[in-house]
Order: structure tokens, then sequence, then C-alpha cells
């Protein structure tokens, strides 16, 4: 798919933006890119799977800024259950994205609002979660299911699954909350690159599209990372919320509104 106007890959730009902005702060980038390529014809299954592509880098981008953690990580968690986790976020990738290219895009437009109600909760509701998920303790092999069935639903759709792993983790017993917020980033950029690959072997990653909202994600990454000291960090997560239910509501009221 070609976009001829300049005006098309300005808005898909500007969306990349402020969709790296807000990833690089809490996380939600998917409520602006997805609306944001379904409004220039990009069909939903497509523009989901190219949305979740353009902002693999800013995955990847917070395991290079966390790499000290990631060595803690290996030495408190030991190779074995780190690489079952390595194991189960790819294959959750890759088993999500394949329902999706399953799915259809008729089917899927008509879970769309249901999907991101979900994800809007999902920030709205993440410090809760968090609390309640730290008064529970199970064995590490359950900690991998459920991180399992977490990295399925991050293939399929993307949105929130951060704070739904991290909910997950800490649901499963790990007590502390920088070891999951570290391995809540190695499972998000594992699922998220397998998911990518299989998007491309299917044919659901439009080019064009991923370059202008990359390139956007990637500067507005890097302006959100500034921010991150700046504003008190209950804003972010009003401010994806906001975004999100807003986004929600409009596919909600009339789920063609992008034609």
């Amino acid at each position: 798919m070609e976009f001829a106007f300049s005006g098309v890959a300005a808005l898909l730009f500007a969306a990349g933006f402020f969709a790296g902005a807000l990833n690089a702060l809490a996380g939600g980038g998917s409520f602006l890119t997805l609306p944001a390529l379904m409004a220039v014809g990009v069909p939903p299954v497509a523009a989901n799977a190219t949305g979740t592509a353009a902002l693999l880098p800013g995955y990847a981008a917070s395991l290079l800024v966390d790499h000290r953690r990631l060595r803690t990580l290996w030495r408190d968690l030991g190779m074995r259950l780190l690489a079952l986790f390595l194991i189960v976020g790819a294959l959750g990738g890759a088993l999500g994205a394949a329902l999706l290219l399953l799915t259809g895009d008729a089917r899927f437009r008509a879970f769309i609002p249901w999907l991101l109600l979900l994800a809007t909760l999902l920030f709205a509701l993440g410090p809760w979660l968090q609390r309640r998920a730290a008064h529970t303790a199970h064995p590490a092999l359950a900690r991998v299911a459920g991180a399992g069935l977490g990295c399925v639903y991050g293939g399929y759709f993307n949105g929130g699954v951060g704070i739904l792993l991290l909910a997950i983790l800490r649901g499963q017993g790990m007590a502390d909350l920088t070891q999951a917020n570290a391995l809540k980033n190695v499972l998000s950029t594992v699922l998220t690159l397998i998911a990518v690959v299989v998007f491309v072997m299917g044919g659901q990653v439009v080019a064009t599209g991923l370059l202008a909202v990359g390139a956007g994600a990637i500067l507005g990454a890097r302006v959100g990372i500034g921010l991150l000291g700046v504003l008190p960090e209950p804003w972010y997560r009003y401010l994806v919320t906001l975004v999100g239910a807003g986004t929600t509501v409009l596919f909600f009221v009339d789920p063609g509104w992008l034609g």
C-alpha cells in the first residue's frame, strides 16, 4: 500500500511521535497508532501489525537502558529459568500473532473496542493490580505459564501488555518490583519481535506506514525519556487512561468511524 499524500505521512509520523512518547513514559502507544493507521486506509489486522512493528525499537531500547538490571536478573533467576521465560515469550508472541492473522479483518474490527477497553482498564487499575498481586506466591513454573498467557495476549494486540505482564509476574510470587519490571521488559521485547516476524511473513506489515510511524516513535521515545524525571508518575497513567478511554468510546459508539 502506498500513501500518495504528504499529509498522510505527517499524520502517521505525529501518531508515532506521541505513541513513542507514551510508551517511554507508561505505555499505551497502540491507542494512537491503531486508529491512525486505520484512518489512512490500512485494514484493521494490518494496522495492528504495522503499529506493533513500528513500536518494536522502543522495546529494544528499554533493554539497552536496563542492561545492569538484566545482568542482575540473569544472576538471580538462573540460566535455566530465564531460558524458560524466553521460550514462552517467543511461543506466546508467535501464537498470539498467528491468532490475529486467523481472526481476519471483519472479526478483529468487532473485537477492537473490547480490546481497547481491556487495555484501558489495565492502565487505570495497574497500581491496584500490582498491590493485589504482591500478596500471593506461586512456584516458578506457574510464573512461567502465567507469563506465557500474557505473551499470547501481547502477540495478539500488545496494548497494555507491559502492565498485564507485570501484574502476572507479581501475582505469581515475584516480590522484587525491580526484578519483575526487568523481566517484563525482556518478555515484551521477545514476544513483540517474534510477533512482528509472523506479521511480516503473513504480509500484514505495511512498509510505508511502518517507516512513517516508526520514525515518529523513535523521536517521541527520546522526548518521553526526557520527561520521565519531570512529571509525576501518576500523571503518565492518567494521560494514557484518558487517551485510551477516548479511543475506546469512539470505537464503541461507532465501530465504523474510521471507514
